[in-house]
Parts: C-alpha cells; sequence; structure tokens
C-alpha cells in the first residue's frame, strides 16, 4: 500500500500540495486529473523517488518494483526490439551474469539459469515483439535503431518498454497522446488486464472510464479521491455544483446548445443506430454539465456566413507521395452538414486525406474542386511548429486582422484562458498545451466554415477537450476530424468514413462498431498465420469476413437508393436547419443586444429598443415556423424509413 501522510510539496515558491493524505491499496487503477500545473506529474516525480517531500510522509513498500514511461528519449543506435527489452532490467541483469560468467562456478551459472526460466526470460523477445505489434510497430521496425524513428514513434517505445517492465506499481503520464485511436484501444486492454497498482494521468476521458475504478482530484492543493471512474467523478462533482445559481444559469446555456446539436443527429434517419448511440451520450453530457462551470474556457467558433454545396469535393483522386500511391479512387465530398469522423490505422492515409481536401497536396492524380466560398481551419501538430515563438498570443491575431481593436482581440483570446498579462508575452516558454490552444483560437479567430482537425486533443486538459467539444457542437459550419479521443468523435461527428487498404469508404455503425470491426480484423490476421497447417479444404472455405462485406455492400446500395428516393425531403431538412441555425444565431444576438441596460435608461433610443423588440418576435415566430416544419419534414422521412425496413 502507498500512504502519503500530511503531505506538502511544492516547486520552487509555488504550492502544489498542502498537508494532504492518501491511501492507494495494491491492485487499485487510479486516475489521477486537475488542472494543468497543479502538480499531477510532480506528484509521479515523488512516487520516482525524483522529489522529496516539503513536509509530511510519502511510504511505499520496499519490494515494490516501479516502472514507468519517460516522456523524452534519447538517440540510440539499439535496435527497438533490443530497447523495449532493457525495461525488464531483472533479465537483462541476469543475462549480464551469464555473460560474464567464466564457467568455474557451475553451481552458480545454474541459478542463473534457473532465474532466467522463472522470470520467462527466454520469451523476452516474443513478449517485447507483441508490445511493439500492439503499438503499431511493424516486423521491419524491430531492428532499426531508436534513432531512426520521429519523435512520436520514440515516445511509444518509452511506453512499450514501461510495460515490459515487471512491476508492481505502474505511472503512465498522457500514455494516448502520440497514439492513434487503433493503439489506443489496445493499450485500454492492455491495462484493463495488468495486475499491478496503476496511476495514470490522461485527458482522454473515454479510455481513463474503461481503465480506472478510483479519482484522485488534486483540488486547492489536496489530494481528494473520489470512488468509480471518470464519469462517476464527473457525475459526483455535479451534483454538488449543481445546487449553485450560477452552475444553474450556465447549464441551461449548455443545455441549449445540447439540444441544437440533437436537431441535427435527428434527421440523420438513415443513420439511426448512430444517432440513438449519440443521443445518450449528449443526455449522459446534460446531466453532468455543471461539473463543468469552473472551467477557465469559455469559447466558440464562429462560421463564415457565406456557404458552398458543395464546399470541396475530391473526384477519382489518387492519393500520395512521389508518385507512389496510398489511397485510390476517392470520391468524397464535403458539404456545409458534413460531420465527418476518420478512422483507420495509423499509417492508412487518414492524414494524408485531410491534408488533400485542405490543399492539392498528395493528390497524385483526379480533380481537387472548390467551392466559390470555401474558408478552411485547418488544424495539425505542424501548426504548433509554424507559430512564432517571439511573437504574443494578440499579436498573432492582431496579424491577422490589423484593423481589429485590442480589447476584442484580448475578450476572444481570454476565452482560451489567455488573460491579463499572458495574452501579450512571447509564447517561446509556453507548454504545448497552450500552444495548441493559440493554434485553435487563431483558426477560430478566422471564422472558417470547413474545419479539418488533424488529433487537435493532443496536449489539451480535460477541462479545454470539453470546451472543445461543446464548441463544435454548436458551430456551423462542416467538420472533419482525425482523433483517438473517442468522446469527441461521439459527440461532434455524425458520420464515419474508414481508412483502410488503400481505400476510402463509408463505415456504417458506431465507435463500438468499429472497435469490435477491429478485433475482428485482427483475430483474421492471426489465422490467416495459421492457414499453412490447415487442410486444401478448410482454407479454401469462404470466411464470414468475406460474407459480411457483401452484406454490407448491399446494405449500402439499398441506403443509397433510399436516399436517392428520400432527398427532396432530406435537401428540405437540410435548408431548414440553416435557417434555424440562421434564426438562432440572430435571436441570441438580439437577446445580447436587449441585455444592454443603456438601451431603457435612454430616450434617445427608444426607437431602437422598439426596433430590437419588434425583430425579437419576428425572428421568434419564424424560429417557431422553422422547428414545426422541421419536425413534421423529420416526422415523414422517420415514418418512410419505418415502412421501408419493414
Amino acid at each position: 500500500m502507498i500512504t502519503l501522510n500530511e503531505l506538502s510539496l511544492q516547486r520552487g515558491t509555488k504550492p502544489l500540495l498542502e498537508e494532504t493524505s492518501l491511501r492507494i491499496y495494491p491492485g487499485h487503477k487510479i486516475g489521477v486529473i486537475g488542472a494543468n500545473g497543479c502538480g499531477k506529474s510532480s506528484l509521479f516525480k515523488l512516487l520516482l523517488g525524483q522529489l522529496q517531500p516539503d513536509g509530511g510522509h510519502c511510504d511505499i513498500p520496499n519490494d515494490w518494483r516501479i516502472a514507468h514511461m519517460a516522456q523524452e528519449v534519447d538517440g540510440s543506435e539499439r535496435s527497438a526490439l533490443d530497447y523495449v527489452i532493457d525495461g525488464d532490467t531483472e533479465l537483462r541483469n541476469i543475462e549480464n551474469a551469464i555473460a560474464e560468467d567464466d564457467g568455474s562456478n557451475g553451481e552458480r551459472l545454474g541459478q542463473l539459469y534457473a532465474q532466467l526460466e522463472t522470470i520467462d526470460g527466454y520469451n523476452a523477445s516474443v513478449r517485447a515483439e507483441q508490445l511493439l505489434q500492439g503499438l503499431g510497430f511493424t516486423n521491419q521496425d524491430y531492428q532499426k535503431p531508436v534513432n531512426s524513428f520521429s519523435g512520436g514513434w520514440r515516445i511509444r517505445l518509452n511506453l512499450a518498454q514501461a510495460l515490459m517492465r515487471p512491476s508492481e506499481l505502474l505511472l503512465l503520464d498522457e500514455p494516448t497522446n502520440h497514439l492513434d485511436l487503433d493503439t489506443t484501444v489496445w493499450l485500454e486492454q492492455w491495462l484493463q488486464r495488468y495486475q499491478g497498482t496503476l496511476l495514470l494521468i490522461s485527458h482522454d476521458r473515454d479510455f481513463l472510464d474503461q481503465v480506472i475504478s478510483e479519482v484522485v482530484n488534486i483540488e486547492q492543493r489536496e489530494l481528494v479521491l473520489y470512488a468509480g471512474n471518470y464519469s462517476s467523478y464527473e457525475r459526483q462533482k455535479a451534483e454538488r455544483l449543481s445546487q449553485q445559481q450560477q452552475a444553474f444559469e450556465k447549464q441551461q446555456r449548455r443545455i441549449n446548445e445540447i439540444e441544437n446539436f440533437v436537431r441535427r443527429f435527428r434527421a440523420k434517419a438513415t443513420k439511426a443506430k448512430q444517432a440513438q448511440s449519440r443521443l445518450k451520450e449528449l443526455q449522459r453530457m446534460e446531466a453532468i454539465a455543471p461539473a463543468h462551470i469552473d472551467s477557465p474556457f469559455q469559447f466558440s467558433i464562429p462560421c463564415t456566413e457565406k456557404m458552398s454545396t458543395p464546399l470541396v469535393r475530391l473526384d477519382n483522386g489518387v492519393l500520395g507521395y512521389d508518385q507512389t500511391p496510398l489511397l485510390s479512387t476517392v470520391n468524397i465530398s464535403i458539404t456545409p452538414e458534413t460531420r465527418l469522423g476518420l478512422l483507420g490505422a495509423n499509417g492508412a492515409g487518414k492524414s494524408t486525406l485531410i491534408k488533400c481536401i485542405a490543399e492539392s497536396t498528395g493528390l497524385l492524380s483526379g480533380e481537387r474542386v472548390c467551392g466559390e466560398h470555401l474558408h478552411i481551419g485547418y488544424f495539425n501538430q505542424h501548426q504548433l511548429e509554424a507559430l512564432d515563438m517571439d511573437a504574443s498570443c494578440a499579436l498573432h491575431l492582431q496579424r491577422l486582422s490589423p484593423n481589429a481593436t485590442e480589447q476584442s482581440i484580448r475578450n476572444f483570446l481570454g476565452g482560451f484562458d489567455f488573460h491579463g498579462d499572458r495574452a501579450l508575452e512571447p509564447i517561446r516558454p509556453f507548454s504545448g498545451g497552450e500552444k495548441a490552444r493559440l493554434a485553435l483560437a487563431i483558426i477560430a479567430w478566422q471564422q472558417p466554415n470547413l474545419l479539418l482537425l488533424d488529433e487537435p486533443t493532443n496536449h489539451l486538459d480535460l477541462e479545454m477537450r470539453h470546451a472543445l467539444t461543446v464548441a463544435l457542437q454548436a458551430y456551423a459550419g462542416a467538420v472533419v476530424i482525425i482523433s483517438h479521443d473517442r468522446h469527441l468523435l461521439r459527440n461532434t461527428v455524425t458520420d464515419f468514413v474508414l481508412v483502410d487498404a488503400g481505400k476510402v469508404e463509408v463505415f456504417d455503425g458506431t465507435l463500438e462498431d468499429y472497435q469490435r470491426w477491429l478485433s475482428q480484423r485482427n483475430a483474421d490476421a492471426k489465422n490467416v498465420l495459421n492457414t499453412h497447417s490447415e487442410t486444401p479444404s478448410t482454407a479454401e472455405e469462404t470466411p464470414p469476413k468475406a460474407v459480411e462485406k457483401i452484406d454490407r455492400k448491399s446494405q449500402r446500395q439499398a441506403a443509397a437508393a433510399l436516399r436517392e428516393k428520400l432527398k427532396p425531403l432530406t435537401n428540405r431538412v437540410k435548408k431548414l436547419e440553416t435557417a434555424m441555425g440562421q434564426l438562432a444565431s440572430r435571436k441570441n444576438e438580439l437577446e445580447t443586444a436587449l441585455a444592454d441596460e443603456t438601451l431603457y435608461a435612454n430616450p434617445e433610443q427608444k426607437a431602437q429598443l422598439q426596433a430590437l423588440l419588434k425583430e425579437q418576435a419576428d425572428v421568434v415566430q419564424q424560429l417557431e415556423e422553422a422547428e414545426e416544419e422541421w419536425l413534421e419534414v423529420t416526422d415523414t422521412l422517420e415514418a418512410l424509413h419505418a415502412e421501408n425496413a419493414e
């Protein structure tokens, strides 16, 4: 058991923990959460012995082996496989002792080989290869030197090395930051089987929910323990905060944003399964909204009013680099209503596809057609590198809009938690999370009508991820997202596209269906390895996967025919949704204007007040009429779909 008793900890002059106590029992899996800079990583350093407490005690059993994932890795000539095996230091010590033995003491040598067998040392290479495979490395990568990999892949090697080390205590700090969705799911399953005590820092709420059974939140320099996973923690916190009037008022605004997003899903009658899954998630989000009342992030993503249909289109595209195709026969059309999540393994071509949508880069043949009013907001990790490190947040926006007032810029940046002097400081010393927030703020400032987001949540904490999710729900433009954050995908997109085996195809299912598809594909891959031992008749049988593909194809053809039949109704729904969005936006603007007390105090503004009140009444009536028609049309659509299903 780990015991923290009356513990105090500070970094420099900043107190992080003050006289706080906590007990962590063997085998428990705990998520450590809290605002950036609250002391999560410092707590890990304390447990590793790299920091000493400034008061109180930190006691860890002497016989516990501790494994942790390093955040940096120096260049090394060692092969990836050897580097991972190095994580098992006991194994390496035994191997070194055997290598150095001169053969004079046969009994000692026998003991060493017995120890090697006891720790399963003869299978160390197999275990290391399984870890590498699970984290996305290929067989060809095993013998490559560590320094031949990029930074993100080196971090994966660090993770594999930590998992390789036998341990009673495992400390993982943001292990999913450089993983794609496929490897995130694999790691999730690995940690579920882990027998030791786990402390996990992560900003991926779905990942936390699947792995942990308790939450430690660093609140006001105390370690507060909550039973249950992250969703349970949110509910417990929401119950406490929902009693406050401020929490209630802010929750109502969140509920309105969520309800507007729900309307979009309900119009997707051809996506009943996905809609049902997402509606349940949105209902849960409504219930836990107060848990984020004290979030420092409150922003929206404006969208330019002018739209083109389609915004951008790829026709018969062949995508790749250096004349080497990666994806072929790509046909994709992005309309103002598109909300698309890209699925597929790392390296399958998701980033290439999104990059080609953003610009012609990677298009070897075919055509990219842009709408007249296309205005793209493109986020990827290279955006952070393109920032001017010697400029402030305010200066970045000022360069884009020279005529904007300083106050309007500072107000906007405040929603991204850049307040006061922080908005005017050079960004060079900023953390990765702060730079990512600035990159998102720059995109939002330009009011795009198409957002292309490639792993936007890397480096963002839980509160910022929640704020981004809410902002994307209310966003009026098109969205295409690559993300390993399933909560973000589940709550912001309506359709999925699978990028796999050189093809780009619609994925008719939910994220849970995708995880099952992944499991089935992995099982199929293992079965392929065993085909050499099968009889010819067995090998020639049609695999279940082929039957499934045929069924999916016929289902897609039937769905396409139905969509064409119902096109007039679906087009009307889209127009009504656009109109409702514009009317709701104008209604909010009028309510804001009418909240100005000077309108009522100044007799000279009486005419303006009356005009605003009249327009407000007209807008409310138009919005109600549009919503009534929308309900009628969607009911008709759903009835026709139900009739077709029968």
